[in-house]
């Protein structure tokens, strides 16, 4: 991202998608959170009429299926069984971050499928010649993928979001809620609060470096609970604090001697994305509290339209997300595997749909009569 002109690359990204946007790239690189040695060799592809950029694809080679969260890693198992390599694979997708978004970056009055195709050839070309498997395409706004070639299979997935449905206030939101459902938030609210805790929301220009230093340990955490090593590390994130400030917030909890818990969010035009989140050990509802309602309250607020909380979590539907689909686009170079993964997402698709449908069944919200 260092060879490409950040203010060519950010006039092509819509809504203020923090994720697309050259800054959180290239931090990611800077960093070595992302390069050749974690397994992401950067190779984003530029398309220039004449001098001027008019679209790009961020986009890298991988030689694992690691912090993608579509998994293949069945269909690489079935290439090594059949004799095959199924990596190196491209990857158009942003690391570690599973939320929707651009994955072609276009100029406006550029025609999609025209640069789509353009790109397709380049890439198919490549890849026979380097002995690539195929492109992954993850978490694609569906306006981009809807139209593709009869060769890129589609994915289905589920997550979980928040409409803003015109609420006043937090109250206001509640109050479309059963009068059960509602209770229980109400209760978990204030158990945080019985428990001594306090909840402050700054943005990214309000965040000291002791603070930031305080919310890596507990992303940090997050993961060696699972025996892991994260995936980012506190360069990135310091280095995001100085380039995109305005698009951060980071909700911090306190018990009036030290910190206990630390969310972080990033800010769209439309939409804000939570993303991460660590504590040092479990208070009662605290994890609701930082990563769900203060960040709702955030929302209402400032007239945010979407809460997109990221992958999994079905905790999440009695607290009023709701399901909704998530797509994936995958040109599978040996043909033979292609119509078979074809088949195998035509049946994902049909289980994908009755999971929705079960969670929608779940929602909290009161029945219209």
């Amino acid at each position: 991202m260092t060879e490409v002109n950040a203010v060519s690359w950010n006039n092509l990204v819509q809504t203020d998608d923090p994720f697309v946007c050259h800054e959180f790239l290239v931090a990611l690189e800077q960093s070595g959170s992302v390069s050749e040695a974690t397994g992401w060799l950067s190779k984003h592809l530029l398309v220039f009429e004449q001098q001027e950029l008019i679209a790009a694809m961020p986009l890298y080679l991988k030689n694992h299926s690691r912090g993608e969260y579509v998994f293949d890693q069945q269909w690489a198992d079935a290439y090594y069984q059949s004799g095959m390599e199924y990596y190196p694979k491209w990857l158009n997708a942003i690391p570690f971050t599973p939320c929707q978004g651009q994955r072609i970056l276009l100029k406006e009055g550029q025609d999609l499928s025209t640069v789509m195709q353009l790109c397709m050839n380049t890439l198919k070309a490549y890849s026979e010649q380097h002995n690539i498997s195929g492109l992954h395409c993850l978490f694609a706004d569906y306006s981009q993928i809807k139209d593709l070639p009869q060769d890129m299979l589609i994915r289905v997935g589920v997550q979980f979001q928040w409409f803003n449905k015109n609420y006043r206030d937090f109250d206001d939101y509640l109050q479309t809620f059963t009068s059960r459902q509602r209770k229980n938030i109400n209760k978990e609210r204030r158990r945080v609060k019985e428990q001594g805790i306090q909840l402050q929301k700054l943005t990214g220009q309000e965040i000291t470096q002791q603070q930031w230093q305080v919310f890596f340990q507990f992303y940090e955490l997050t993961y060696l609970k699972r025996g892991q090593a994260a995936y980012l590390n506190i360069a990135f994130f310091k280095q995001l604090a100085q380039s995109m400030p305005e698009q951060m917030l980071l909700v911090l909890a306190n018990n009036g001697q030290v910190y206990v818990g630390a969310a972080l969010s990033f800010i769209g035009e439309d939409t804000l994305y939570g993303r991460y989140w660590g504590c040092y050990e479990e208070y009662h509802s605290l994890h609701f509290e930082a990563c769900y309602y203060q960040v709702l309250e955030y929302c209402i607020a400032h007239n945010k339209q979407i809460f997109d909380s990221g992958a999994q979590g079905e905790h999440k539907i009695s607290r009023g997300f709701e399901p909704i689909n998530t797509y994936s686009a995958h040109w599978i170079k040996n043909t033979e595997f292609a119509k078979l993964i074809a088949d195998f997402l035509r049946r994902e698709e049909e289980m994908v749909e009755g999971y929705k449908q079960a969670c929608i069944k779940q929602l909290p919200f009161k029945k219209l009569v």
